[in-house]
Protein backbone atom coordinates (compact mmCIF):
# COMPACT_ATOMS: atom_id res chain seq x y z
CA UNK A 1 0.00 0.00 0.00
CA UNK A 2 2.75 2.35 0.48
CA UNK A 3 4.57 1.36 -2.59
CA UNK A 4 0.75 2.53 -4.31
CA UNK A 5 0.57 5.83 -2.17
CA UNK A 6 3.67 6.59 -3.54
CA UNK A 7 2.84 5.96 -7.32
CA UNK A 8 -0.29 7.59 -6.94
CA UNK A 9 1.94 11.15 -4.98
CA UNK A 10 4.70 10.88 -7.81
CA UNK A 11 1.77 10.18 -10.66
CA UNK A 12 0.27 13.30 -10.12
CA UNK A 13 2.90 15.74 -10.33
CA UNK A 14 3.40 15.33 -14.17
CA UNK A 15 -0.31 15.80 -15.14
CA UNK A 16 -2.77 18.80 -14.93
CA UNK A 17 -5.64 18.04 -11.94
CA UNK A 18 -8.99 17.08 -12.30
CA UNK A 19 -10.06 20.64 -11.64
CA UNK A 20 -7.81 22.08 -14.65
CA UNK A 21 -8.78 19.53 -16.71
CA UNK A 22 -12.92 20.22 -15.70
CA UNK A 23 -13.03 23.76 -15.93
CA UNK A 24 -11.02 23.56 -19.58
CA UNK A 25 -14.42 21.42 -20.69
CA UNK A 26 -17.13 23.29 -19.47
CA UNK A 27 -15.86 26.84 -19.28
CA UNK A 28 -15.23 27.38 -15.95
CA UNK A 29 -19.52 26.50 -15.12
CA UNK A 30 -21.44 23.39 -14.44
CA UNK A 31 -24.77 22.46 -14.71
CA UNK A 32 -25.68 20.86 -11.31
CA UNK A 33 -28.93 18.62 -11.04
CA UNK A 34 -28.90 17.18 -7.46
CA UNK A 35 -28.68 19.48 -3.71
CA UNK A 36 -27.11 16.75 -1.81
CA UNK A 37 -25.11 13.87 -1.61
CA UNK A 38 -27.91 11.14 -1.10
CA UNK A 39 -30.47 11.12 -4.62
CA UNK A 40 -33.93 10.00 -4.30
CA UNK A 41 -35.34 7.78 -6.80
CA UNK A 42 -37.77 10.92 -7.72
CA UNK A 43 -34.91 13.13 -8.01
CA UNK A 44 -32.66 10.96 -10.43
CA UNK A 45 -35.52 10.24 -12.53
CA UNK A 46 -36.12 14.07 -13.29
CA UNK A 47 -32.84 14.44 -13.79
CA UNK A 48 -32.41 12.09 -16.32
CA UNK A 49 -35.35 12.96 -18.20
CA UNK A 50 -33.71 16.63 -18.37
CA UNK A 51 -30.46 15.10 -19.47
CA UNK A 52 -31.63 12.56 -22.12
CA UNK A 53 -27.69 12.52 -23.74
CA UNK A 54 -27.44 12.63 -27.48
CA UNK A 55 -24.25 11.00 -29.29
CA UNK A 56 -23.07 14.50 -30.39
CA UNK A 57 -23.34 16.40 -27.34
CA UNK A 58 -20.51 16.92 -25.10
CA UNK A 59 -22.73 19.01 -22.52
CA UNK A 60 -21.92 17.27 -18.98
CA UNK A 61 -24.52 14.24 -18.29
CA UNK A 62 -26.38 12.87 -15.18
CA UNK A 63 -24.57 8.91 -15.49
CA UNK A 64 -25.97 6.45 -13.76
CA UNK A 65 -23.55 3.57 -12.18
CA UNK A 66 -24.08 0.62 -10.82
CA UNK A 67 -21.48 -0.79 -8.09
CA UNK A 68 -23.50 -4.45 -7.42
CA UNK A 69 -21.06 -6.79 -5.44
CA UNK A 70 -22.16 -9.53 -3.41
CA UNK A 71 -19.84 -11.27 -0.10
CA UNK A 72 -18.11 -14.11 -1.46
CA UNK A 73 -20.26 -16.87 0.55
CA UNK A 74 -23.35 -15.18 -0.77
CA UNK A 75 -25.69 -18.31 -0.53
CA UNK A 76 -27.79 -17.64 -4.22
CA UNK A 77 -24.18 -17.56 -5.60
CA UNK A 78 -25.04 -14.12 -6.92
CA UNK A 79 -22.69 -12.02 -8.60
CA UNK A 80 -22.27 -8.02 -9.50
CA UNK A 81 -21.98 -8.43 -13.28
CA UNK A 82 -25.38 -10.95 -13.26
CA UNK A 83 -27.52 -8.64 -11.34
CA UNK A 84 -26.52 -5.94 -13.54
CA UNK A 85 -27.36 -8.03 -16.20
CA UNK A 86 -31.13 -9.04 -15.15
CA UNK A 87 -31.64 -5.17 -14.33
CA UNK A 88 -30.46 -2.09 -14.36
CA UNK A 89 -31.72 1.49 -14.66
CA UNK A 90 -31.67 2.84 -18.28
CA UNK A 91 -28.71 3.98 -19.33
CA UNK A 92 -26.30 3.01 -16.68
CA UNK A 93 -22.97 2.21 -16.49
CA UNK A 94 -21.37 -0.89 -14.25
CA UNK A 95 -18.40 -0.42 -11.94
CA UNK A 96 -16.98 -3.73 -10.90
CA UNK A 97 -15.50 -3.75 -7.77
CA UNK A 98 -13.50 -6.79 -8.13
CA UNK A 99 -11.59 -5.63 -11.10
CA UNK A 100 -10.80 -1.93 -10.40
CA UNK A 101 -8.61 -2.59 -7.73
CA UNK A 102 -4.76 -2.92 -6.65
CA UNK A 103 -3.88 -6.24 -8.26
CA UNK A 104 -0.98 -6.89 -6.82
CA UNK A 105 -1.85 -6.32 -3.52
CA UNK A 106 -3.02 -10.04 -1.36
CA UNK A 107 -6.38 -8.20 -0.19
CA UNK A 108 -9.58 -7.84 -2.09
CA UNK A 109 -10.57 -4.20 -2.72
CA UNK A 110 -7.28 -2.54 -2.27
CA UNK A 111 -7.65 1.36 -4.24
CA UNK A 112 -6.08 1.22 -7.75
CA UNK A 113 -3.52 3.28 -8.96
CA UNK A 114 -4.91 6.37 -10.43
CA UNK A 115 -3.25 5.00 -14.08
CA UNK A 116 -5.94 1.82 -13.68
CA UNK A 117 -8.64 4.26 -12.11
CA UNK A 118 -8.32 6.39 -14.65
CA UNK A 119 -8.50 3.35 -17.29
CA UNK A 120 -11.77 2.11 -16.02
CA UNK A 121 -13.73 5.15 -16.27
CA UNK A 122 -12.54 5.59 -19.71
CA UNK A 123 -13.38 2.14 -20.43
CA UNK A 124 -17.08 2.77 -19.06
CA UNK A 125 -17.20 5.83 -20.80
CA UNK A 126 -17.91 8.43 -18.06
CA UNK A 127 -16.60 11.79 -18.78
CA UNK A 128 -15.00 13.78 -15.93
CA UNK A 129 -17.49 16.71 -16.49
CA UNK A 130 -20.52 13.73 -15.86
CA UNK A 131 -22.90 13.79 -12.50
CA UNK A 132 -22.51 10.29 -11.48
CA UNK A 133 -25.09 8.71 -9.04
CA UNK A 134 -24.05 5.65 -7.83
CA UNK A 135 -26.22 2.38 -7.50
CA UNK A 136 -26.83 -0.49 -5.27
CA UNK A 137 -28.61 -3.92 -6.03
CA UNK A 138 -32.20 -4.13 -5.39
CA UNK A 139 -31.32 -7.47 -3.32
CA UNK A 140 -29.11 -5.82 -0.93
CA UNK A 141 -30.72 -1.51 -0.67
CA UNK A 142 -27.58 -0.15 0.45
CA UNK A 143 -24.29 -1.88 0.38
CA UNK A 144 -21.36 -1.97 -2.08
CA UNK A 145 -22.40 1.66 -3.89
CA UNK A 146 -21.13 3.77 -1.10
CA UNK A 147 -17.73 2.51 -1.98
CA UNK A 148 -17.36 3.58 -5.40
CA UNK A 149 -19.10 6.38 -4.67
CA UNK A 150 -16.26 7.29 -1.52
CA UNK A 151 -13.79 5.77 -4.25
CA UNK A 152 -14.67 8.22 -7.19
CA UNK A 153 -14.52 11.47 -4.62
CA UNK A 154 -11.64 10.74 -3.16
CA UNK A 155 -10.00 10.44 -6.81
CA UNK A 156 -11.52 13.93 -7.30
CA UNK A 157 -14.41 13.30 -9.55
CA UNK A 158 -16.10 16.81 -9.08
CA UNK A 159 -19.81 15.69 -8.85
CA UNK A 160 -20.90 12.16 -7.24
CA UNK A 161 -24.37 11.22 -5.64
CA UNK A 162 -25.42 8.10 -3.87
CA UNK A 163 -29.17 6.71 -5.32
CA UNK A 164 -31.23 6.15 -1.86
CA UNK A 165 -31.79 3.51 -3.56
CA UNK A 166 -32.39 1.04 -6.45
CA UNK A 167 -35.27 -0.78 -4.36
CA UNK A 168 -37.60 1.94 -3.89
CA UNK A 169 -36.61 3.27 -7.63
CA UNK A 170 -38.26 -0.43 -8.84
CA UNK A 171 -41.21 -0.53 -6.39
CA UNK A 172 -41.80 3.08 -7.43
CA UNK A 173 -42.29 1.84 -11.08
CA UNK A 174 -39.25 3.44 -12.67
CA UNK A 175 -37.91 2.11 -15.66
CA UNK A 176 -35.53 -0.48 -15.84
CA UNK A 177 -34.03 -2.66 -18.75
CA UNK A 178 -32.20 -5.84 -19.28
CA UNK A 179 -28.91 -7.29 -21.53
CA UNK A 180 -25.09 -8.10 -21.97
CA UNK A 181 -23.14 -4.93 -20.44
CA UNK A 182 -21.34 -4.85 -23.52
CA UNK A 183 -24.81 -3.74 -25.25
CA UNK A 184 -24.91 -0.18 -23.35
CA UNK A 185 -20.61 0.65 -23.96
CA UNK A 186 -20.08 3.85 -25.93
CA UNK A 187 -16.76 4.86 -26.72
CA UNK A 188 -14.27 5.25 -24.22
CA UNK A 189 -14.02 8.70 -22.62
CA UNK A 190 -10.47 10.97 -22.50
CA UNK A 191 -11.06 10.47 -18.18
CA UNK A 192 -7.39 12.43 -17.02
CA UNK A 193 -5.57 10.82 -14.27
CA UNK A 194 -6.23 11.65 -10.82
CA UNK A 195 -4.45 12.09 -7.91
CA UNK A 196 -5.66 10.76 -5.03
CA UNK A 197 -6.61 12.35 -1.77
CA UNK A 198 -4.58 10.50 0.40
CA UNK A 199 -5.89 12.03 3.49
CA UNK A 200 -9.00 10.14 3.33
CA UNK A 201 -7.01 6.57 3.59
CA UNK A 202 -5.09 4.71 6.48
CA UNK A 203 -2.78 2.23 6.28
CA UNK A 204 -2.04 -0.37 8.24
CA UNK A 205 1.02 0.94 9.78
CA UNK A 206 -1.28 3.80 10.60
CA UNK A 207 -3.66 1.46 12.31
CA UNK A 208 -1.54 -0.38 13.74
CA UNK A 209 -0.63 2.64 15.81
CA UNK A 210 -3.48 4.05 16.22
CA UNK A 211 -4.61 0.11 18.01
CA UNK A 212 -1.89 0.64 20.09
CA UNK A 213 -2.41 3.49 21.52
CA UNK A 214 -5.81 3.36 22.28
CA UNK A 215 -6.85 3.86 26.05
CA UNK A 216 -3.23 5.83 26.52
CA UNK A 217 -2.49 9.04 28.00
CA UNK A 218 -2.28 11.86 25.68
CA UNK A 219 -3.19 9.34 22.65
CA UNK A 220 -5.42 11.81 19.79
CA UNK A 221 -8.39 9.31 21.01
CA UNK A 222 -9.12 8.19 17.40
CA UNK A 223 -12.41 6.10 17.17
CA UNK A 224 -12.57 2.78 15.16
CA UNK A 225 -15.88 2.21 13.72
CA UNK A 226 -16.46 -1.67 12.25
CA UNK A 227 -19.26 -2.12 10.06
CA UNK A 228 -19.26 -6.03 10.28
CA UNK A 229 -21.99 -8.37 12.13
CA UNK A 230 -21.93 -8.06 15.93
CA UNK A 231 -21.16 -11.95 15.71
CA UNK A 232 -17.81 -11.30 13.23
CA UNK A 233 -16.84 -8.58 15.51
CA UNK A 234 -17.11 -10.13 18.76
CA UNK A 235 -15.33 -13.30 17.36
CA UNK A 236 -18.43 -15.78 17.91
CA UNK A 237 -18.91 -16.11 14.16
CA UNK A 238 -16.33 -17.01 11.67
CA UNK A 239 -15.31 -14.36 8.60
CA UNK A 240 -16.90 -15.55 4.91
CA UNK A 241 -13.31 -15.66 3.88
CA UNK A 242 -11.98 -19.35 4.73
CA UNK A 243 -8.97 -19.26 7.49
CA UNK A 244 -9.29 -16.06 8.35
CA UNK A 245 -9.64 -15.19 12.23
CA UNK A 246 -12.73 -12.87 13.45
CA UNK A 247 -12.54 -10.69 16.26
CA UNK A 248 -12.06 -6.97 16.18
CA UNK A 249 -9.29 -3.97 17.04
CA UNK A 250 -8.44 -3.04 20.28
CA UNK A 251 -10.82 0.08 20.97
CA UNK A 252 -12.65 -0.73 18.26
CA UNK A 253 -16.62 0.15 18.46
CA UNK A 254 -19.39 -2.29 16.15
CA UNK A 255 -22.05 -0.57 13.89
CA UNK A 256 -23.49 -3.29 12.27
CA UNK A 257 -24.37 -2.49 8.73
CA UNK A 258 -27.64 -3.21 9.12
CA UNK A 259 -28.03 -0.38 11.78
CA UNK A 260 -27.34 2.01 9.67
CA UNK A 261 -30.56 1.01 7.19
CA UNK A 262 -34.05 1.08 6.90
CA UNK A 263 -35.20 -2.32 7.99
CA UNK A 264 -37.66 -3.04 4.92
CA UNK A 265 -36.43 -0.18 2.26
CA UNK A 266 -32.83 -0.89 3.01
CA UNK A 267 -32.38 2.70 2.57
CA UNK A 268 -29.94 4.79 4.89
CA UNK A 269 -31.90 6.15 7.29
CA UNK A 270 -32.25 9.78 8.57
CA UNK A 271 -29.91 12.00 9.34
CA UNK A 272 -31.49 12.35 12.95
CA UNK A 273 -31.92 9.12 13.55
CA UNK A 274 -28.38 8.17 12.63
CA UNK A 275 -26.75 10.75 14.63
CA UNK A 276 -28.89 9.23 17.74
CA UNK A 277 -27.56 5.52 16.50
CA UNK A 278 -24.06 7.18 16.79
CA UNK A 279 -24.28 9.15 19.81
CA UNK A 280 -25.99 5.60 21.39
CA UNK A 281 -22.39 4.25 20.75
CA UNK A 282 -20.50 6.60 22.91
CA UNK A 283 -19.27 8.15 20.23
CA UNK A 284 -17.93 12.30 20.35
CA UNK A 285 -18.53 14.25 17.21
CA UNK A 286 -15.16 16.01 18.07
CA UNK A 287 -13.09 12.96 17.72
CA UNK A 288 -11.68 11.87 14.45
CA UNK A 289 -12.88 8.49 13.27
CA UNK A 290 -11.49 5.84 11.16
CA UNK A 291 -14.28 3.22 9.64
CA UNK A 292 -13.45 -0.15 8.83
CA UNK A 293 -15.25 -3.71 7.65
CA UNK A 294 -14.19 -6.73 6.38
CA UNK A 295 -12.42 -5.60 2.92
CA UNK A 296 -13.15 -1.55 3.06
CA UNK A 297 -16.44 -1.88 1.57
CA UNK A 298 -18.64 -1.61 3.78
CA UNK A 299 -16.93 1.13 5.60
CA UNK A 300 -17.89 3.60 3.29
CA UNK A 301 -21.52 2.84 4.58
CA UNK A 302 -20.47 4.07 8.10
CA UNK A 303 -18.91 7.21 6.20
CA UNK A 304 -21.75 7.93 4.38
CA UNK A 305 -24.40 7.74 7.34
CA UNK A 306 -21.64 9.91 8.83
CA UNK A 307 -21.91 12.44 6.58
CA UNK A 308 -25.53 12.55 6.31
CA UNK A 309 -26.18 12.72 10.03
CA UNK A 310 -23.40 15.51 9.93
CA UNK A 311 -21.50 13.87 12.67
CA UNK A 312 -18.29 14.99 12.73
CA UNK A 313 -16.23 17.03 10.31
CA UNK A 314 -15.67 15.63 6.71
CA UNK A 315 -11.61 16.69 7.20
CA UNK A 316 -11.25 13.90 10.39
CA UNK A 317 -13.30 11.04 8.67
CA UNK A 318 -11.32 8.41 6.87
CA UNK A 319 -11.32 4.44 5.60
CA UNK A 320 -9.02 1.87 6.31
CA UNK A 321 -8.80 0.51 2.78
CA UNK A 322 -7.27 -3.24 4.29
CA UNK A 323 -9.51 -3.43 7.00
CA UNK A 324 -10.12 -6.71 8.61
CA UNK A 325 -8.98 -8.90 5.57
CA UNK A 326 -5.46 -7.47 5.98
CA UNK A 327 -5.69 -6.36 9.51
CA UNK A 328 -6.58 -10.50 10.96
CA UNK A 329 -3.52 -11.49 8.38
CA UNK A 330 -1.05 -9.38 9.80
CA UNK A 331 -1.86 -8.71 13.25
CA UNK A 332 -1.96 -11.54 15.72
CA UNK A 333 -3.86 -11.85 19.36
CA UNK A 334 -0.94 -12.46 20.83
CA UNK A 335 0.49 -9.36 20.31
CA UNK A 336 -2.91 -8.12 21.27
CA UNK A 337 -3.77 -6.45 18.04
CA UNK A 338 -6.53 -9.04 17.94
CA UNK A 339 -9.71 -9.20 20.05
CA UNK A 340 -12.44 -11.70 21.16
CA UNK A 341 -15.34 -11.44 23.72
CA UNK A 342 -15.80 -14.86 23.56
Amino acid sequence: MVLLLARMQSSSTAKPSINVFLRAQMGGTRQINFQSYLVTPKELSKALTKNVPTKISTAPRVIPLCAAWFLPNDPKGRTGPQVFKEKRIPSARFFDLDAVKDHDSPYPHMLPAPEAFAKAMQEIGIRIEDEVVVYDTQELGIFSAPRVAWTLKIFGHPSVHLLNNFRLWVEQGHPTENGEIEAIMEEPSQYPTPTLDASKVVEFSQMKEIAKDHGKEGSEGIQILDARSRGRWAGTDPEPRPGLSSGHMPGSVNVPVTELLDPHAGTLLPGEELRRLFESKGLDSERPIVSSCGTGVTAAVIDAALGEAAFGQPEARRLYDGSWTEWAQRATEADGLIRKEI
